[in-house]
């Protein structure tokens, strides 16, 4: 029998594609969300998340929870003390609901991490795996990686079944932030100055990623795992604004600028985080649930970038 699943977030970039794939596959599944609105949609009402919330009416009768809902990155910061907020939510509100979904018999708990907990580059010749060390580069990643720590430690205490996935930028219809102005700018046509750019990048698409947390929630074999995800072979960063280009049928217009010049270009203007972005190379490697679990993405990203292209359209 099918595992009866609750999504948290659900009404987010992440959670409203799993819950659709989800159903898709006749799942009993419910998603939570925080607006009130969105219980016409099918949605329950979800508590903040937080220290002290009471999750038991929503989690009783659940099998997995999929834990998607977080305080995620913020683009304009207003916060005073932001690793404070991130700590109270994505660390704090997470370890709550932990402890709850295993008082009331939940049986695993899916918790939705960041390549972030690695850091923000890999060098060259090199990638990211479960074994690499912790090094979280921001507020954000930060608030994950203790959040992972956390539920080790509810596992030990009361067998809860912890999987972990760790997943680099993710693509897809909906997306939103840097992959967006992306898609803007090429499709723009104007030339991109990024034709000099010599890095690898990995990347996941939404398609992929809720394939793989499908059977996160369900394989016997996931249980206590943490996982790395990709789409496959990473790819430049002038190879993603190509493949962007002909999925729009459009002309990649690219200028072969070195990638020194634009990161001395994006310190004197302010915007060294974002050109180091395009810039750096971040590679993961996902053979252990290729293997381990015995995934395949079922999606190229030539049909993810298609599918991610036509919804912006």
């Amino acid at each position: 029998m099918a595992a009866k699943i609750l999504v948290t977030g659900a009404s987010g970039f992440i959670g409203r594609a799993l819950l659709e794939h989800l159903r898709s596959e006749a799942y009993d599944v419910l998603g939570s969300v925080r607006v009130v609105a969105a219980r016409e949609r099918g949605f329950i009402l979800a508590p903040e998340l937080s220290a002290t919330s009471d999750w038991r009416e929503v989690l009783v009768g659940r099998d997995v929870v999929v834990h998607t809902a977080a305080r995620a990155h913020v683009l304009k910061e207003t916060e005073q003390n932001p690793l404070a907020v991130f700590r109270m939510v994505n660390t704090a509100g997470t370890l709550n609901l932990a402890r709850q979904a295993a008082a009331v018999g939940v049986r695993r708990f899916v918790f939705i991490s960041s390549i972030g907990v690695h850091g923000l580059f890999t060098r060259e010749g090199e990638c990211f795996t479960e074994q690499s060390p912790p090094a979280p580069h921001n507020d954000y990643a930060l608030s994950k990686w203790e959040a992972e720590q956390g539920l080790q430690e509810i596992s030990c205490e009361t067998g809860l079944e912890i999987v972990i996935v760790r997943p680099p930028l993710i693509y897809g219809p909906g997306v939103k932030a840097n992959f967006l102005h992306l898609l803007k700018l090429v499709e723009s046509g104007w030339p991109l100055s990024l034709g000099g750019i010599r890095n690898r990048r990995s990347f996941l698409f939404l398609g992929n990623f809720v394939d793989a947390i499908r059977l996160c929630a369900e394989h016997p074999d996931a249980a206590g795992q943490t996982f790395l995800l990709d789409d496959g072979e990473p790819v430049s960063t002038p190879e993603l604004i190509r493949a962007v280009a002909r999925a729009m049928g459009r002309p990649a217009r690219l200028l072969p600028v070195p990638a020194s010049m634009l990161e001395l270009a994006g310190s004197l203007l302010g915007k060294r985080a974002a050109v180091t972005r395009l810039t750096s190379s971040l590679v993961v490697d996902s053979s252990a649930i290729r293997s381990r679990l015995g995934w395949a993405p079922p999606f190229s990203m030539e049909a993810g970038l298609a599918a991610t292209v036509s919804a912006s359209a």
